[in-house]
């Protein structure tokens, strides 16, 4: 069994990286393999580690895809608050993440879809009459630069200085 400090180190290499091989993280930590295996599929079991994601730049591969956040001000429901409210809304296959907020809104909801109407129309259609919903705001994504720590496009950026 690994400390704390090790499993932490361990994950914060993974989630930087969650293609390194088990001998890889090894070298990395100072852990045997098998000590790297054995806390990986420890922590899979107890639900720290709970999946991985490959991140592809959609724009490079040629496919249209529409991302949207929406904004929601519910009324929690009674004896149940905020997390049947996120149920009902994860349930939907267009949902991608769902997040309790502080602020203006309680739930943002990221949904993604093939055009803009599509979203729109799962916004207006889907969630805005659900008897919870007071209000909602949609802001849709028009160009991601940096998602989960990963800059997507250096080369592109526009380094231009401004000049008065």
């Amino acid at each position: 069994m690994q400390t704390k400090d090790k499993k932490l180190e361990l994950l914060n290499i993974i989630a930087r990286d969650e293609n390194l091989t088990n001998a890889q993280m090894a070298v990395l930590t100072g852990m045997s393999e098998a000590e790297v295996d054995a806390t990986v599929k420890q922590l899979q079991q107890e639900g720290v580690i709970v999946g991985n994601h490959t991140m592809i730049n959609w724009d490079k591969a040629g496919e249209e895809r529409v991302v949207a956040l929406i904004e929601l001000k519910v009324t929690p429901q009674y004896g149940e608050g905020f997390d049947r409210i996120a149920e009902r809304m994860w349930q939907y296959s267009q949902v991608r993440s769902v997040y309790l907020m502080s602020g203006a809104y309680d739930i943002l909801v990221e949904v993604e879809g093939s055009t803009m109407k599509e979203v729109a129309l799962f916004a207006a259609e889907r969630i805005a009459p659900m008897d919870f919903v007071v209000s909602q705001n949609t802001c849709f994504i028009l160009r991601k630069y940096k998602e989960n720590g990963i800059v997507y496009d250096k080369a592109n950026l526009d380094d231009r200085q401004v000049v008065l």
